[in-house]
């Protein structure tokens, strides 16, 4: 999830005195969400893995042993996350997080795009969580998710609803197909009515791990709602990558600078970390 959804810095980011209410109570939530630091996690996953042992131990019987069936995995490992390595270029800082219950938030502007329209948000619940943000070797160290090169956020979720994640994208986006989000704009003391189109497509599907997509937010410069004059070009456009293995499914964003081919090898690099945590077993 985009942890900073400002259409201004998305858009146009020398316009500094942008306002969008919505959008602010967006990031308010996101920062807010950012913070949040499950302590519990590591006690409530020991404890399910000695529940696990438990129930794995064999009684004694005269009975022939049966063959062992796969033990199910219940924590999600660091290794089961990109690794610096998987990366095109070299990072210095790398952070991560943990969580449990978390909801699967693809995107805050679609979430808002939805909500608007009087839709719910549409986000799934996860079981646990782990997330990290990598920052390339050229930029400072940062101090929350959302703002370097690379981000990720790896979900576990119960096996049905990580099928129906991907199922139901197209029902999802839907209704954010062609948004027209409107706003104020504060330039030289001149307030003015301004709106941007929001346009989310599904541009690529099944390319890494059992299921995978890439969703795009290609969206127009902030134009002026009276005069229908833009300030500047269109932006590039905005993708996150959602790819599932197993019981997994994880969510990728690249920086500003990256490209959907990129997005994807990443994705297909995840894919292949995530067999290590994944029910079932690749």
């Amino acid at each position: 999830m985009r942890d900073d959804p400002s259409f201004v810095e998305q858009i146009h980011r020398d316009l500094q005195d942008v306002q969008w209410p919505a959008p602010e109570e967006i990031r308010s939530r996101a920062r807010r969400r950012s913070r949040r630091r499950i302590v519990v996690a590591t006690a409530v996953l020991t404890l399910v893995g000695a529940s696990a042992v438990a129930v794995a131990a064999p009684r004694q019987s005269s009975a022939p042993a049966l063959p062992a069936a796969a033990p199910t995995r219940h924590e999600i490992s660091t290794d089961a996350l990109l690794q610096p390595s998987d990366l095109p270029q070299p990072v210095d800082v790398q952070l991560s997080q943990s969580g449990l219950g978390e909801m699967i938030r693809l995107d805050e502007i679609l979430g808002y795009c939805r909500t608007s329209q009087g839709f719910s948000e549409g986000w799934q619940p996860s079981i646990l969580s782990r997330s990290q943000t990598f920052v390339p070797k050229r930029a400072p160290a940062i101090q929350t998710r959302g703002e370097g090169d690379v981000t990720q956020e790896l979900f576990r979720l119960v096996p049905e609803a990580a099928t129906q994640l991907f199922t139901g994208l197209d029902d999802l986006i839907a209704p954010c197909a062609e948004w027209r989000s409107v706003g104020q704009m504060d330039t030289a003391g001149v307030t003015r009515t301004v709106f941007v189109v929001h346009r989310w497509a599904v541009t690529q599907r099944g390319f890494a791990g059992d299921d995978a997509a890439i969703l795009q937010d290609s969206l127009t410069a902030v134009t002026d709602l009276e005069t229908g004059q833009k300030d500047g070009d269109d932006p590039a456009p905005l993708r996150l990558a959602v790819v599932r293995v197993g019981d997994l499914v994880s969510v990728l964003r690249l920086g500003y600078d990256g490209t959907e081919s990129e997005l994807r090898q990443l994705a297909v690099a995840a894919a292949a970390r995530m067999c290590v945590a994944a029910n079932p077993a690749c």
